[in-house]
């Protein structure tokens, strides 16, 4: 009896389309994480919150900080829970109100995530390599984040990944699903589905703040860097075509909103009031939408000219008034020659001030556990072996010799009491070699603005410098004043030899 070889197994990576397919809704499906884990955590409460619904109150919290934050400020913390208060009570009625207001400012510090350092979730999912290898890789995001206002205060804004969620979404392009979700009200409008058309409307606008969001995160990355955002190219294409999408949503959403008005003024008597109530809702929203778009369109015209300022502003702007740090001339050329000792107390007092604040680390009681908890991972001994470097020598593309430099350097190498000339060096230099007078030139040049501070801390005995006294340089090659070329010796050089 022969043996029969096992069938070669496929290869589980589909596909760099479909693979990426997969990494999306795991992306999507790791966001609703948090929610979920309201639930499970709410036992550890001190109390009987068992009747209530923590990813329900969840999705109102996003829902109402999506709905209440602007273009420059977002939703603010006491009005959020205020609000957040009637869902809170309408779960459990017989509760008192100290009860509701409690869970409520969990659920939204819970969605903020405070009790982290950086105030973020992770998960961790997996995909395929092209070879076919399965990799584990992190996912950090946020739901509801704390900014700044303009007012000094502290807002509630939520993020692209709390926005899936509440649309119930994948992370998908704004401008496309914007389209489809109005696409979509308009046909159940037309075809009076206006419970259905409320729940579009409502994801329609959701949409129109995700896409104001991104235009904010990139005007905010200009006022801090206007060379980290690519005004060349990308930012004035997605203002073009941002501009011709709310031009385009704007006469979109007038008419939806003629034919819900429509809707509502001709409803039937034997439908009842909750026809015109849902249309009525309609209107709202819809017009909540034009005013959006609205104030992006103001937004994208103003974008322009704030990038100009805060170029002027960047590129102009002063130099500070405390000079920085000579690492060398301050620090390291004068620990050198102490001890191990003495320089030790000055290295720990400069890396301790020089390193900045440390954030202090606040952990759960739960994570606390589950690190203390884990088993250490084995460890090779010598570590993980290390790859072998691929080194590509540098080419020397220098124009000048390192023979020409000691040869420019000995003609410059001048007594303290006699200066020359600087046609006078470029003959001797023609002399010697026909390159060399450029690299004269160039030094000389360098030397008339010389750095006289830098070289006193770095110990040098003496500076090469250069004056214009008006007489004009004669020479075949060169044009310009005929400098007067000299060495100084600096005062840490002269001293001992001024000592009688």
């Amino acid at each position: 009896m022969s043996e029969r070889p096992f069938p070669t197994l496929p290869n589980p990576a589909p596909g760099p389309a479909a693979d990426e397919g997969l990494a999306r809704r795991l992306r999507a499906l790791a966001c609703t994480a948090p929610l979920h884990d309201l639930d499970v955590r709410k036992a550890n409460l001190a109390g009987e919150f068992g009747g209530y619904a923590m990813a329900e109150l969840a999705l109102s919290a996003i829902d109402l900080v999506t709905l209440q934050m602007d273009f420059d400020t977002g939703a603010d913390h006491e009005q959020v829970v205020a609000r957040l208060l009637a869902r809170v009570a309408a779960q459990a009625p017989g509760r008192a109100q100290e009860e509701h207001e409690r869970v409520a400012r969990w659920v939204l510090e819970n969605l903020v995530n405070v009790g982290s350092v950086d105030r973020g979730f992770r998960a961790v999912y997996g995909t395929f390599d092209p070879d076919g290898s399965y990799v584990r890789r992190d996912y950090d995001f946020k739901l509801i984040e704390e900014v700044p206002g303009p007012g000094g205060g502290v807002y509630l804004r939520t993020t692209d990944e709390a926005v899936n969620v509440l649309v119930g979404a994948l992370d998908t392009d704004v401008t496309s699903a914007q389209i489809a979700a109005e696409v979509k009200l308009e046909v159940l409008v037309n075809r009076g589905r206006l419970a259905d058309a409320q729940l579009a409307a409502e994801q329609a606008r959701y949409r129109t703040v995700q896409y104001a969001e991104a235009l904010r995160r990139t005007l905010d990355a200009t006022r801090r860097n206007v060379r980290a955002v690519d005004w060349l190219r990308t930012v004035p294409d997605m203002i073009t075509e941002a501009l011709d999408h709310v031009a385009d949503r704007y006469r979109h959403e007038n008419a939806i909103l003629t034919n819900i008005r429509r809707a509502r003024d001709e409803a039937a008597a034997d439908r009842g009031p909750t026809h015109k109530r849902q249309a009525a809702e309609l209107v709202d929203i819809v017009k909540d939408c034009i005013r959006r778009h609205t104030q992006l369109q103001s937004r994208l015209l103003e974008a322009g000219p704030l990038f100009r300022a805060e170029q002027d502003r960047q590129a102009f702007a002063p130099p500070p008034a405390r000079a920085g740090t000579d690492v060398y001339g301050q620090l390291l050329a004068p620990v050198l020659p102490l001890p191990l000792e003495q320089a030790h107390r000055v290295t720990d007092a400069f890396f301790a001030r020089g390193s900045g604040l440390r954030t202090p680390e606040c952990v759960r009681l739960g994570d606390l556990v589950d690190l203390l908890l884990t088993p250490p991972v084995p460890r090779e001994h010598l570590g993980a072996e290390m790859p072998e470097p691929d080194l590509v020598a540098t080419p020397d593309d220098s124009r000048f010799s390192e023979e020409q430099m000691e040869a420019a350097q000995d003609l410059l190498d001048l007594p303290a009491d006699a200066p020359r000339r600087l046609s006078g060096l470029l003959a001797q230099a023609r002399n010697r070699d026909p390159e060399l007078p450029y690299l004269v030139a160039l030094l000389a040049v360098h030397a008339a603005s010389p750095p006289v501070g830098t070289a006193h801390r770095q110990g040098e005995r003496r500076v090469l410098f250069a004056v214009d006294d008006g007489t004009e340089l004669e020479d075949h090659e060169f044009g310009g004043a005929d400098l007067i070329i000299g060495s100084a010796l600096l005062d840490a050089a002269a001293e001992p030899a001024a000592s009688p």
